[in-house]
């Protein structure tokens, strides 16, 4: 996926594009996690749509509940749901800022004389 240490570095446009993908990528993610939300506390919650949005979205930022689930399946969803989230926000900062580091680490190493 991305340029060996032997080989030049990309130039801008690629690399904006590259960028670009990586964003994309990321609100797939985002958009399917909350998704899986949405479902969860419709099902074990019964909240309304707009609800299960609210909450999904709240925990996805890693604020928290809004508020306490009432059933014990509620409970469980919700904190396994936290854990997942937590996860997609680590690997959201880390699929944006590898082409970014890469980049760097590879300019660093690139010798323009070869």
């Amino acid at each position: 996926m991305y340029e060996k240490r032997t080989e030049t570095p990309i130039n801008k446009k690629r690399f904006y594009i590259r960028l670009l993908k990586h964003f994309w990528g990321i609100l797939l993610l985002i958009l399917f996690s909350l998704l899986i939300g949405i479902l969860g506390f419709t099902t074990f919650e019964n909240l309304t749509l707009s609800e299960s949005f609210l909450h999904s979205s709240i925990m996805l930022s890693g604020l928290g509940l809004i508020e306490k689930p009432s059933s014990q399946n509620g409970h469980i969803f919700a904190g396994i749901y936290g854990l997942y989230a937590g996860l997609v926000f680590i690997a959201s900062l880390g699929i944006l800022m590898s082409p970014i580091i890469h980049r760097i680490i590879h300019k660093f190493h690139w010798d323009e004389n070869k």
